[in-house]
């Protein structure tokens, strides 16, 4: 039987390979994200950034002061009004914040968006309508496509070095200190939306779009946060993949089985990407990226190399997959909000399944 492998033809904008040109960018929003990764990765790139926006300005200001960015706003409307015109907007906010964002930017302007593209079907869809109705260069950032050990996996697995891929699987079983990130604790949807978004992304970024999903995601007893623990099983009838997303935040019994990775295998070998950032959060733990070979027996599972981490490498990624788009380095736009709304469409139906339950068992009696 023939079908479909997209993951050995990968888009060519899944290189880690700089512009030749980058823009100045204005980043829209002062938060721990923008700190802890987008101005890390804009720097280390060497990528300019032109302008800091945000409306608490005395923390734009010390965000700025730290990263050497000149200029700071208190709105878009005015960092616009002072923007270069080749400028490229980050805009690294909430969801419900978005909308009121892209209307103030010029239109036919490039923008990166923050995942996730809403809170729900309805609010992605008016994302990628004023999108569409501007004329923006609209991708958005699921980093975790650009995280260098998947660039890495990427490429060995496009050429064949572990033969066909039939099994995807990502594995997060860790204590995630919510009370770090305070806002979730008024979000009715958490772990899907933060989490297994990047998950379900990077799924479809191999293997394409699931034909159905499956999933179970509840929270832990007595939380004050949502869901926080999911498993989300992508169906391709037409090929003999699984494709599996398991994840428990509530995992607090110390650091000796924490896990976190990604993992292919394939009818040749198999490649295991650990995921450190998540593990002993906020301090993180080791990257690691492995291959085993049937043809190699004895050699067992070695280092595949790689350079970089998810924090910040990845972000240098996406905002370079855009940048590269616009010079014309690549031709195609691969996080585009059109292709991301794909995403949003497994998160929903993620959703779904939970609500409607799984089949019920023919008991005997």
């Amino acid at each position: 039987m023939t079908y479909a492998r997209p993951e050995l033809a990968p888009d060519p904008a899944y290189t880690l390979a700089q512009p030749g040109r980058p823009r100045p960018i204005v980043v829209v929003g002062a938060g721990g994200i923008v700190h802890d990764a987008h101005l890390p990765a804009y720097r280390k790139a060497g990528y300019p950034v032109h302008a800091l926006v945000d409306l608490d300005l005395a923390r734009a200001r010390v965000l700025a002061d730290e990263f050497g960015v000149a200029r700071v706003s208190g709105s878009v409307e005015e960092a616009v009004a002072a923007a270069p015109p080749d400028a490229v907007y980050d805009v690294a906010i909430p969801p419900r914040h978005i909308l009121g964002v892209l209307r103030a930017l010029p239109d036919g302007a490039p923008v990166l968006i923050q995942k996730p593209l809403g809170d729900d079907p309805e609010s992605t869809a008016r994302i990628v309508e004023l999108c569409h109705a501007k004329g923006l260069v609209a991708a958005v950032n699921t980093q975790l496509r650009f995280a260098p050990y998947v660039a890495a996996a990427r490429a060995a697995i496009a050429a064949g070095r572990i033969g066909e891929l039939y099994d995807l699987e990502v594995q997060v079983e860790v204590n995630t200190p919510w009370d770090l990130f305070p806002y979730v604790r008024g979000l009715e949807r958490l772990e899907l939306h933060m989490h297994s978004i990047h998950y379900l992304d990077l799924v479809r970024s191999f293997v394409g779009d699931p034909a159905s999903v499956s999933c179970v995601t509840v929270r832990r007893p007595g939380a004050a946060y949502a869901n926080s623990r999911s498993a989300i099983l992508c169906h391709y009838p037409e090929r003999p993949l699984r494709a599996l997303v398991t994840t428990n935040h509530d995992h607090r019994f110390g650091p000796a089985h924490e896990q976190s990775y990604i993992k292919w295998e394939g009818t040749e070998g198999a490649i295991r990407a650990q995921m450190g950032l998540l593990m002993s959060y906020p301090e993180g733990r080791e990257d690691a990226l492995e291959i085993v070979r049937d043809a190699e027996p004895e050699a067992g599972w070695q280092p595949l190399p790689y350079e970089g981490t998810w924090f910040p490498d990845a972000f240098v990624g996406s905002m370079g997959a855009l940048l590269r788009h616009l010079e014309g380095s690549v031709a195609t736009l691969p996080t585009s909000v059109d292709d991301v709304q794909r995403t949003m469409a497994v998160v929903e139906a993620a959703y779904e399944s939970n609500e409607r339950g799984g089949v019920r068992p023919r008991y005997a009696s």
